[in-house]
This record gives structure tokens, C-alpha cells and sequence, in this order.
């Protein structure tokens, strides 16, 4: 099961959810960073015979109330124990998480693991959801996915346009960005047959007449047309 994210530029990413293991191996770390806080700030002290106020105790409690909160929302998404893993948070419209939605995700955050039996809620959610989706996720719009994406067309047939290049078909300002995205899917799968047939909608759509094999005809329209909107 992926995560399908079309981008702001129409180039649909396929992210891999993660896992209910590497969420939870996530939280096991940033349950350390707890462990770590706690120790730097209320047990050193006490063993060393300092006295704290109980004003003390909340205000260093604080930080570990809202340190997913705070964490994400800093760190695009990702606590200690995300970036550790290779995990982060993403809308699933493509566009970039805000502080609304992190902050659904952590009032309901909450919720779920004070409320419902430790946490089972959540792992439940995750677990058959198929978006890598808890409560808070569902409610924010948002999924947790491994860092790499799973496929991406623009890593596999778009190519770095020259300074000097020269665009061969000034036609192509003719097409949508659906019509692209048609074309891009149709290379990633190879079909000679089906190449050939886009070639030829393509050409009749634009106008376009061309000696080109199917596949360069197709690449070199995909090149003209990354060229014209990046101008």
C-alpha cells in the first residue's frame, strides 16, 4: 500500500506509509528524549540536594507536554524519533503541513494515548487505515511516510533543461498539465503500442507533424513542455 501526494506542480509521488513499527520505534526514542529531560532537569538536581519548587516541576513538564507539537512543527514534520527513523509528517494534498495541522494532530494526539488504553487506539488506526493514518492524522489530513519516496515520475523522466536549449515544439503550449501527466505515465510503462497511440493524440491535439520515434517524439514533448512553464 502507497500514499499517492500530487505535488503543487502536478507531479504525483508515491510515498510508502510507515509502519506501525516505525511508529512506534519512533515514540520509543522520543521517549528517551523524556528520559534525558527528566534527568538533566529534576533528578540531577535532587541528587546533588537542590530543592525545586513545585512551579519548577511544571514549568520543565512543559516542554514535554508540547514537544511534538513544537518538534514538527520546527523540524518539517518530524520529532527526534522521526528524523532518527527516516519518518516525517506530509499532507496528503501536497502541500507543505501548518500549524493547524500539527496542532489537530497533537490535541488528538492526546486524546488517543491518554484516553483509550494506552495508545492501542492509534496503533489500531494505523494499522487498518492503509494511509498510515491515525484519529489525528485522519482529522489533519495528514499521513506519516518514509522520507524516500516509493516512485517518483518527475525523478524518473524529467531531465535537467540546458541554459541553450532550443524548443523544438513551440506547440505544446496547447496541452494541459493532464495531458503531461498522461504522457509521463505512458513512458514509465514502455507499451510500444500505447506509445504510439499517444504519439499520435498528441500530434493531432497540437498539430504537430514529426518524423520522431514514438518514444522521442513523447520525451522531447515532455522536455519542450518542462521548458515553456519553468520559463
Amino acid at each position: 500500500m502507497s500514499v499517492t501526494i500530487r505535488t503543487s506542480q502536478n507531479v504525483v509521488v508515491e510515498y510508502e506509509p510507515a509502519s506501525v513499527g516505525e511508529r512506534i520505534l519512533a515514540t520509543l526514542i522520543d521517549y528517551l528524549v523524556f528520559f534525558g529531560w527528566w534527568l538533566l532537569v529534576l533528578a540531577v538536581p535532587a541528587g546533588v540536594g537542590i530543592e525545586t519548587s513545585r512551579f519548577y516541576v511544571v514549568a520543565v513538564l512543559l516542554p514535554v507536554v508540547f514537544y511534538d507539537l513544537l518538534c514538527e512543527y520546527f523540524l518539517n514534520g518530524r520529532s527526534v524519533g522521526k528524523l532518527a527513523i527516516g519518518i516525517r509528517v506530509v499532507m496528503l494534498d501536497g502541500t507543505q503541513p501548518g500549524l493547524g495541522a500539527y496542532l489537530l494532530r497533537w490535541l488528538l494526539r492526546i486524546i488517543e494515548s491518554g484516553s483509550f488504553m494506552l495508545g492501542i487506539v492509534p496503533i489500531i488506526t494505523v494499522g487498518i487505515n492503509g494511509k498510515g493514518q491515525r484519529l489525528g492524522d485522519i482529522a489533519a489530513g495528514t499521513s506519516v511516510v518514509r522520507l524516500k519516496p516509493a516512485v517518483s515520475l518527475t525523478d524518473v523522466l524529467t531531465r535537467p533543461v540546458p541554459d541553450n536549449y532550443s524548443l523544438q515544439f513551440p506547440d505544446v503550449r496547447l496541452l494541459t498539465d493532464r495531458d503531461v501527466r498522461i504522457i509521463r505515465e505512458v513512458l514509465l510503462r514502455g507499451d510500444e503500442s500505447v506509445l504510439a497511440r499517444t504519439a499520435d493524440k498528441i500530434k493531432a491535439v497540437t498539430g504537430i507533424d514529426s518524423t520522431l520515434s514514438s518514444r522521442t517524439f513523447l520525451e522531447t514533448v515532455l522536455t519542450d513542455y518542462q521548458f515553456i512553464t519553468t520559463q
